[in-house]
């Protein structure tokens, strides 16, 4: 599971003692609300199924898979399958292919969600085998679904406006200069993140 508030505090709390800015922003806006989702499979599907479409679009896909295969369905439930079901369902052509291949991966062994490399660049790499699961998408599992303390998805474009507005730069940074301004951070980051997220939606800014 994702971090919990008490980890998110002291680790902000342990930024903010390095960092005054960090500090100040904590005494501004307080800390964010813990982001966890459950490990397994099933997360990464449902952000299959959410990519580039609404809320409300992807919950109805997501009820519909539900109603086909049933509750907790598996993989190999999903692989049996074929086309003209999973459309009707909402599931594009391409949406299909990245569903199917995450499938394919998890009955292989290929991606095994409990027991995922602890080193976090390596578990990036095994989770990117999956198409449709880039970077941040594997970025995010870590950090919600398994509470990784360090991750720091620099490519988010959220996570760049914050921390321009938490550093007070005069321009969005890009990902590798992200990356930079936060190595100070480390072993931290993940709070961090959810943070900079907290803090980039607060409207009081």
């Amino acid at each position: 599971m994702g971090l919990c508030a008490e980890t998110i505090k002291t680790h902000c709390d342990a930024v903010g003692e390095l960092e005054p800015r960090v500090a100040k922003a904590i005494a501004l806006v307080g800390y964010p609300e813990p982001r966890i989702r459950e490990r397994g499979y099933m997360t990464l599907l449902r952000t299959i199924v959410g990519q580039q479409v609404s809320v409300a679009s992807a919950t109805s896909m997501w009820n519909k898979l539900e109603a086909e295969l049933g509750e907790g369905f598996t993989p190999a439930c999903l692989l049996k399958r074929d086309f003209d079901t999973l459309r009707a369902c909402g599931l594009s052509r391409q949406k299909q292919g990245y569903a199917r291949s995450l499938c394919e991966l998890v009955e292989a062994g290929a991606v095994n969600f409990d027991n995922l490399p602890p080193d976090d660049e390596a578990a990036i790499e095994e989770l990117t085998q999956i198409k449709g699961i880039g970077r941040w998408s594997a970025e995010i599992y870590l950090l919600f679904a398994e509470g990784r303390a360090d991750i720091w998805p620099a490519g988010d474009l959220a996570v760049q406006e914050g921390v321009k507005r938490l550093l007070e730069l005069k321009e969005r940074p890009k990902e590798k200069q992200t990356r930079e301004l936060a190595e100070s951070w480390s072993p931290y980051r993940g709070a961090m993140a959810i943070f900079t997220w907290h803090y980039y939606a607060n409207p009081a800014l």
